[in-house]
This record gives structure tokens, C-alpha cells and sequence, in this order.
């Protein structure tokens, strides 16, 4: 207990806390869409892993997904993630995040204080026009970094997936907290978590999760939001699925 009235949440400020989520359950999310596109990236993408992570395959593979949360226990927003697919310190595979944009403050404070999800607020936008789905980021609005577009054309089948997204997704993300006086005095660690993704069922039983064909740009590169350094070399497959989710907060894996 800090306040010496009481405290009556865990984020700042402690009479008026931003976000609140629960332990045990995570945070919950419902009726949410999503596209995602996962794609082999350059060797160079080592460079913006931290120590003690590896790319998982050769070539490395990446993945962008952008999502609209209709509801969830932070509130309904948008968001964008770029994922690097690695081994974690177990030998594991994971996703690293090296940038995450949102459209919410309280799961920008949430993502970043909890997990390390270095979350940043931008203009993100998933729309269905004609007949394509697309996903875009800006930052500041109207500087548009990355557009995905995709066609949904069959159904995927679950191999696929689960081949790229299994159950629970597991994350990894660096939780930094700035030294004041000495490096002593912050906090750095690589904290392990992961998102229970549960895909939408139509009447028939079946999960539906949509592939076809996709394009990704980096309409106007920029050094402040570099995103584009994780470069599209094959794409290996693009989905578009409404799920609901929980996202869960497992351990730190390492203090550096």
C-alpha cells in the first residue's frame, strides 16, 4: 500500500487508476476483428531483437497485424503489432514485438507497464471497402506508414492457422523503466505472455478464419516509427477472422 488512504488500484493514480485487469483472468476481449499477414523478413532484423533472443526459422519470419477491439476490459480501440518470430530463452517459439500502436491511453499504459509492449498512439483504421478488407497506420494522421490490404477469398483451413498462431500465441516484449541516478536504480527485463485467441464459429461449427491474397506497403517511411525495417521479402499467408481474446502475463524470462 503506497497512498496512506488506501490504495484502490495497481496503475497510477492509485484513487484513480487508469487500467485495472485481473490476474488470473487476463484481459478479456470480445467481438473483435483482425487481419494478419505473415511474411519471410532480411537477416537484419537481428538487429532490433534484444540480447538473448534469436530468429526462429532461416530466413526470419515476421507477421503485422491489425485488429479493432470492440470491447474489452481497457476499453474498445485499434490496434497495429509487428512480430518477429524467435526463440525464446527456453528454445521456445515466440513472438517478439518490436512496435505496437494503439488508439486507447489505458491500453497503452497497460501494454507498456505490464508486459512491455512498447505502445505508442497513432491513427489506425480497419475498413471493409468493396470487396477487400484493409488496415492502416499513421502517425501523426495523415503520415501513412503501412497499409495491408487483403482479399478474402476460401476458408483457411485450421493448419494453417494454427501453424502460425497456435493456442494460447505466445509473446515476448521488453519491460524498460529508466534509471534515475545509477543503471542500478531502473528496470529492464524480457517478459513472456501470450493471447488466447478464440476464432468466431459460424452455424455449421467451423472456425471462420478467411485467406487470399494480400499486398503490404510502407507508403511513407519514417525513422520516428520505423516499421518498415521489418521488410517484406516472400508472403506466406494473409487471414482475416473476428475472435474474442484474453490476453495473460506468464514470467520474466530475463533481467538484463
Amino acid at each position: 500500500m503506497v497512498l496512506k488512504g488506501g490504495d484502490k488500484g495497481e496503475s497510477i493514480p492509485f484513487d484513480a487508476p487508469l487500467y485495472d485487469f485481473n490476474r488470473e483472468r487476463g484481459i478479456e476481449y470480445r467481438n473483435c476483428e483482425a487481419l494478419a499477414a505473415v511474411f519471410f523478413t532480411t537477416p537484419d532484423v537481428d538487429q532490433i531483437l534484444p540480447q538473448g533472443l534469436e530468429p526462429f526459422s532461416d530466413p526470419p519470419q515476421a507477421a503485422i497485424w491489425i485488429s479493432r477491439y470492440s470491447f474489452s476490459t481497457l476499453g474498445a480501440y485499434n490496434e497495429e503489432v509487428s512480430l518477429i518470430m524467435v526463440k525464446d530463452m527456453h528454445g521456445e517459439r515466440g513472438y517478439y514485438i518490436p512496435y505496437i500502436y494503439v488508439t486507447n491511453d489505458a491500453a497503452l499504459a497497460a501494454g507498456r507497464e505490464v508486459a512491455g509492449a512498447p505502445k505508442k498512439l497513432a491513427d489506425i483504421q480497419i475498413e471493409h471497402k468493396l470487396d477487400f478488407i484493409e488496415g492502416t497506420l499513421e502517425r501523426p494522421s495523415g503520415k501513412r506508414l503501412l497499409t495491408l490490404t487483403f482479399k478474402p477469398v476460401e476458408r483457411a483451413t485450421g493448419a494453417v492457422i494454427d501453424a502460425y498462431f497456435p493456442y494460447p500465441a505466445p509473446l515476448l516484449s521488453v519491460r524498460h523503466v529508466p534509471w534515475v541516478k545509477s543503471p542500478g536504480d531502473g528496470l529492464t527485463q524480457l517478459i513472456s505472455w501470450c493471447a488466447e485467441l478464440d476464432y468466431h464459429i459460424d452455424p455449421k461449427g467451423e472456425r471462420a478464419i478467411w485467406t487470399g491474397p494480400a499486398s503490404i506497403t510502407y507508403d511513407s517511411p519514417s525513422e520516428c516509427d520505423p516499421v518498415h525495417k521489418l521488410k517484406i521479402e516472400e508472403l506466406l499467408a494473409a487471414m482475416y477472422f473476428q475472435f474474442d481474446m484474453k490476453l495473460k502475463f506468464r514470467e520474466v524470462q530475463k533481467e538484463y
